[in-house]
């Protein structure tokens, strides 16, 4: 054998292994801690359901999963550095509705490919928006609201956490479906626009469940539906928005991906002990506390179903006016 050759062979023998030492092969995986990046600040729903999902997967595998979060531009940052993290199931983290299914729309020039750039694993959660209503607007049902807004063109406002959001889209597909003429006011963030609503400077929010059901509990806004299908658990007897506006669906929802290329056993270990973590009680039941269900997937179909967002929620962006350049 030439030196040339010797060398070579020894290049392509550490190639195969990690900066720790381990074959590539996934095969040990995991036998080190496992970053999981979580796309939004600490203390919002994501946040708290990611590190369920992280400590019951710790107490599973036996190796720590650590949440590290990474937010900005709407889920952006960190799911760019997912994207280009090495491949080799110590860094994963969450695949959410907005970084992959509505960025790609909403962004002129997003830095990854939500198509090509990602190992897609399993999901994790869905989680509805709840419709309320500011106290002193007199309207009890979504009947009555489409009644009246419909009547008053133009005077009346629904916050958002920001454009490109579910809360956002869900007042734009509420505009669209119903052919109203609301105001839409931006906020940075759901506590703000909370705030202004109970204030009564805007009238109506459609926000993820966890956010608002506490105001809604204690009084201090009016609850109508939830924007998911079916009704949810946490609030089943509110109806869903789709019982007066048929097809209208807004669910948030997050899934567990890895960069581009993870070995095929990691994918399949990954994913077997996420079935196993979704399906365990204690998970269930902190899941549900934040109005959120516990949602398995086979990696195929999270492929298939995070396309069909997209392809769903593309015009509803479109005919907003919402870009991001």
């Amino acid at each position: 054998m030439s030196r040339r050759t010797a060398l070579s062979a020894i290049a392509g023998t550490l190639a195969g292994f990690t900066a720790t030492g381990h074959a590539q092969t996934g095969t040990d995986w995991p036998n080190q801690a496992v970053r999981y990046i979580n796309l939004f600040p600490p203390g919002g729903a994501t946040d708290t359901l990611s590190r369920i999902y992280c400590a019951k997967m710790s107490e599973i595998v036996g190796q720590q999963f650590v949440v590290e979060n990474r937010s900005g531009s709407g889920g952006v940052v960190g799911t760019d550095a997912i994207a280009k993290s090495r491949p080799d199931g110590y860094t994963i983290g969450l695949s959410s509705i907005a970084s992959q299914s509505i960025a790609p729309t909403l962004y002129a020039n997003l830095p990854y490919n939500a198509a090509q750039d990602f190992t897609y694993i399993s999901g994790l959660w869905q989680l509805p928006n709840l419709v309320v209503v500011n106290n002193d607007l007199p309207v009890r049902t979504v009947p009555e609201l489409i009644a009246l807004l419909k009547a008053n063109p133009g005077k009346y406002a629904y916050g958002s956490s920001g454009a490109g959001t579910t809360p956002h889209l869900s007042g734009e597909l509420l505009k669209q479906m119903a052919g109203l003429d609301v105001l839409h006011v931006p906020y940075r963030g759901g506590a703000p626009a909370l705030l202004d609503l109970i204030g009564g400077r805007v009238q109506l929010i459609m926000d993820n469940i966890p956010g608002l059901l506490p105001s809604a509990r204690d009084g201090k806004i009016r609850a109508l539906a939830v924007t998911s299908p079916q009704r949810s658990p946490v609030v089943p007897d509110l109806p869903t928005m789709a019982e007066f506006l048929p097809g209208f669906e807004m669910t948030s929802w997050g899934a567990v991906c890895g960069p581009a290329g993870l070995p095929q056993p990691v994918v399949e270990r990954l994913s077997a002990f996420s079935k196993r973590a979704l399906e365990n009680p204690d998970l269930i039941r902190g899941y549900r506390e934040l109005g959120a269900t516990p949602w398995w997937t086979t990696p195929d179909a999270l492929v298939a179903f995070r396309a069909q967002e997209e392809a769903r929620l593309a015009p509803v962006i479109r005919a907003s006016g919402a870009r991001v350049e």
